[in-house]
């Protein structure tokens, strides 16, 4: 799959399935139960969050997604992940992209994140679109216990 058969688009409960799959076949990301994720796109929860996927444009089939919750100016990316087969093909980038559109909209000027410091190629995702390191969290994670890099990106 490359970048240009791949489009953005909000979550929808129809994805709920696939993200879920992607979500519990990567080892990086965070094992949320189906209420997180449907509360995600509950747009009267607070606080609101903006949760995005990326689809084979041909198939339709979900091969990545990502979830900010925002908070007054300020916005966190709780999690981002793109399946196996979609990986180093630019889908996170497009994520990362397409979130922090959604997020000038809704006049974030911030958004934060925390990603294992053992998480080298996210890491460099994040470096390469303008993040920058502004603290750690020691043995923030567990199984395995390892320090969280807190990241931040200035949004203008």
């Amino acid at each position: 799959m490359s970048t240009t058969e791949t489009r953005i688009r909000r979550m929808t409960p129809a994805d709920l399935d696939h993200v879920i799959e992607i979500a519990q076949s990567l080892q990086e990301a965070p094992n949320w139960p189906l209420a997180a994720y449907r509360k995600a796109l509950d747009e009267s929860s607070e606080p609101r969050r903006v949760s995005l996927v990326a689809e084979d444009s041909e198939t339709g089939a979900v091969a990545g997604f990502a979830v900010a919750c925002r908070v007054g100016r300020q916005a966190e990316l709780e999690t981002i992940a793109v399946a196996a087969k979609g990986q180093r093909r630019g889908v996170a980038r497009r994520l990362l992209a397409a979130i922090a559109v959604e997020l000038k909209q809704l006049q974030v000027q911030e958004v934060t994140l925390e990603v294992r410091a053992s998480n080298h190629p996210a890491r460099a995702l994040y470096r390469s679109t303008g993040f920058s390191e502004t603290g750690r969290r020691p043995r923030y994670y567990s199984d395995p216990q390892e320090d969280a890099v807190l990241l931040c990106l200035e949004l203008r």
